[in-house]
This record gives C-alpha cells, structure tokens and sequence, in this order.
C-alpha cells in the first residue's frame, strides 16, 4: 500500500504456476495480473484452458487488477481474449523481443506519426 501511495504499481507475473496464487491477490494490493503463457498457448483446443483463463480474468476484475495475457501468438487467442474480457495482450503476434536502440527507434518514429 505504500508503494501505491507513491504511485507504483505492482504485479503478479506468471499468475497461475509457480508462488503466484491466488492468496496473493487478496493479501496484496495489485495493480496487474499477468496470465502465464503456458495457459494462454491451450485456450484454442482445451476447454478447461479457457475456463481457467476466462475465471483467472473474471477473479483480476473483481480484486480490480487490469489483466495482461502473456504469449499471444495467432488470431484465435486474441479473439477469445478479448471475448474474456482481458485488457492487454503482449506476444509475439505482436513483435517478437527487439534491441534497446530498435526500440527507441520505433518509439521516435511512433512520435512522428507512424503507426506501430
């Protein structure tokens, strides 16, 4: 609570493997809950995937956390995100993992107008 005192945010990243459970959101003020790629990679094919995903959103909302989903890689996942109700997706759908400079570079030209 300090820490959002002093307008940081924090998050969970990797939610759902690991130490990150849900206890986590209800003892600690969180601002973002990412979803792990290894769920986000199975929503297409698995139902119980999807579930978990849809509920894992569902359960961010409510502890008013905006939710990110990690791993993104084709349309379908995007759909079915956005049909979830998720309010980022990052992967490599969107740009694979690109040097500082490159960055800055695509930054610079973003500011001049051009579209990512």
């Amino acid at each position: 609570d300090a820490l959002k005192n002093y307008g940081i945010e924090s998050s969970i990243d990797d939610f759902g493997t690991g130490f990150a459970s849900l206890s986590y959101l209800s003892k600690l003020s969180i601002d973002i809950l990412k979803i792990d790629k290894s769920f986000v990679d199975d929503i297409e094919g698995n139902r119980a995937s999807g579930d978990f995903v849809n509920a894992v959103i569902s359960i961010g909302h409510l502890h008013d956390c905006e939710v990110i989903a990690e791993g993104v890689e084709n349309e379908m996942q995007i759909k079915l995100l956005k049909e979830y109700g998720c309010d980022y997706l990052q992967g490599y759908y969107f740009s694979k993992p690109i040097p500082e400079q490159e960055f800055a570079e695509l930054l610079d030209n973003t500011r001049e107008g051009e579209e990512c």
